[in-house]
């Protein structure tokens, strides 16, 4: 039997040899890898340069310790003076200051002692002498005088407001003074249910006289004096 293929194309022919060809490349190749070596990249450094800056430096000088002075010698002790016991020392005599019977004692005049006056204020109810209302000097009784004539004053000199009897506003002011030392009123304060009411009882009260002075142990003091005032509508 003849073969169909031509005889030049048998690829299995040198087969052998390709075979051969093939492992002593791969064999070659093997070898240049494993005697292949890497080195590092050596860092050049100028040692001579780092020690040159180093020398160049200025080196400080240590200063000179200085020790401090020897503290000065004790000073020498006093000399003692030795005195002999034949010697006579003067002593000193102290003088008593003790008074003796015979010596005369010189007689020292009163002394008067000025009393310190009080500035106090004294209440109406306690006072030795109350104040005196015009027109009660002769009266035994001036104390009775002199509430009577109060009220007197406020009946005569009263006038209700007007603006409070709009309002219908009524009620008790009460009404506190001090009857000063030389006779005039002063220290007006009032207390009431209305401002209005409170003015007319402020405007009475300072149409009071003069009085004389309320005395207490013969002087004259500031006497407080209190009274109420009532507002009542018809």
């Amino acid at each position: 039997m003849e073969p169909k293929k031509n005889p030049k194309a048998d690829i299995g022919k040198n087969s052998g040899l390709y075979f051969v060809i093939g492992l002593f490349i791969v064999m070659g190749l093997t070898l240049i890898a494993l005697e292949y070596k890497s080195y590092e990249e050596s860092l050049e450094y100028d040692f001579a340069q780092n020690i040159d800056e180093d020398l160049d430096e200025e080196v400080p000088m240590t200063e000179q310790i200085k020790t401090p002075p020897p503290p000065p010698p004790p000073a020498a002790p006093e000399v003692i003076e030795v005195v002999d016991d034949e010697e006579e020392v003067e002593e000193t005599v102290i003088e008593s200051t003790e008074s003796n019977e015979e010596e005369e004692v010189m007689e020292v005049e009163d002394v008067e002692v000025a009393e310190e006056v009080e500035d106090v204020d004294v209440p109406f109810a306690v006072i030795e002498n109350v104040p005196v209302f015009p027109g009660c000097e002769s009266e035994s009784n001036k104390r009775a005088c002199f509430n009577k004539m109060m009220q007197k004053h406020i009946t005569k000199n009263f006038r209700y407001p007007e603006i409070a009897q709009e309002m219908g506003v009524q009620g008790r002011v009460s009404v506190m003074f001090t009857i000063q030392k030389d006779g005039s009123i002063g220290n007006v304060r009032m207390r009431g249910p209305d401002k209005n009411l409170e003015k007319e009882a402020a405007r009475i009260i300072g149409k009071l006289p003069k009085m004389t002075p309320g005395m207490q142990r013969g002087r004259a003091v500031r006497v407080p004096f209190s009274i109420p005032i009532n507002f009542k509508l018809q």
